[in-house]
């Protein structure tokens, strides 16, 4: 059984199934053989097309085409691109649907994918659309949680920070509300808290708190999810620099979590997670960012021959 999906453009179209069929996808492509995983996009062109700044969602992608052995065009920069000259988003992936096999994008509009979704002939892949949906960085979130703590139901995780516009933590939640007995503790100042269409959108499936106070429920946390504050998503530069520093942790947290407790981060950081962390048992970020190669060799994999 594949994908009952076309496209990868917000993960509220997966599936319980969907998310569990990637997970296991992304487990065999951790112990595949080289040589076996290098056939399998062999003889592929997969579009890379990043409208907006990335590192580790271009670069893991890029890795995992090669690992499969596709071959990758595309650009990182727009300013290299048709856009520049006018060129409308729906005339460029119609265009370039002529030249690959699958398209992946990242770009600041919100709905951007679901727009190049209807116009493609070939898989769109979204890499993160404005403060909208990064499914992709949703499902190798899940992977990290699963391989560190070996299940999903049950868990116990704080989401700190930005969760007005961090597109990662949005689809995190609705994500996790397959899951059975998850408790979200949501924890951020007021003008950043979670939208309250998602907070009821996901209250049905999630045992949901919410607190200004990150030290509240830091004693029954499994895993703490912080959030860069985005001053690229902020209108006003006076209110970034009122609260850009809002959450900072330090080893000091520590002293109160579990022994099992876990900190993941999508990246980048800026200050909220001191490098004092990053040599201790709680630091989970670089080994998330790092299973982002076999889970987006996965969702590669499972995407390959699609027809639309």
């Amino acid at each position: 059984m594949g994908l009952s999906l076309t496209d990868i453009i917000s993960i509220c179209d997966f599936s319980k199934k969907d998310i569990e069929l990637v997970l296991e996808t992304a487990s065999q492509m951790d112990s595949l053989p080289k040589e076996k995983k290098a056939r399998i996009l062999e003889n592929r062109v997969i579009a890379s097309l990043f409208f907006e700044p990335s590192t580790r969602t271009r670069l893991s992608f890029e890795t995992a085409i090669q690992n499969l052995g596709g071959r990758v065009v595309g650009f990182s920069d727009p300013a290299v691109s048709s856009t520049s000259k006018g060129e409308t988003l729906s005339d460029s992936i119609r265009m370039v649907s002529g030249y690959a096999d699958m398209i992946i994008m990242r770009h600041s509009i919100e709905g951007a994918a679901r727009r190049a979704a209807e116009v493609s002939k070939k898989p769109i892949i979204n890499g993160g659309d404005g403060a909208n949906q990064h499914p992709t960085q949703t499902l190798l979130d899940l992977y990290t949680i699963k391989k560190e703590f070996k299940k999903i139901d049950g868990i116990k995780i704080g989401l700190l920070g930005d969760l007005k516009y961090g597109r990662t933590v949005h689809s995190l939640m609705y994500a996790l509300a397959h899951y059975k007995n998850v408790e979200v503790f949501c924890i951020a100042p007021e003008s950043l808290k979670m939208p309250e269409e998602i907070i009821k959108d996901n209250s049905g499936q999630l045992e949901i708190k919410e607190t200004k106070n990150l030290h509240e429920f830091l004693p029954e946390l499994d895993v703490l999810y912080a959030t860069r504050i985005q001053k690229e998503r902020f209108a006003d530069e006076f209110e970034y620099a009122q609260i850009k520093n809002v959450f900072i942790l330090g080893r000091e947290i520590l002293e109160k979590t579990k022994e099992q407790f876990r900190i993941m981060h999508p990246l980048p950081r800026v200050n909220e997670i001191k490098q004092e962390l990053d040599s201790t048992p709680a630091a989970l970020y670089f080994e998330q960012a790092k299973n982002g190669v076999p889970v987006r060799e996965a969702i590669l994999s499972l995407l390959k021959g699609v027809e639309k």
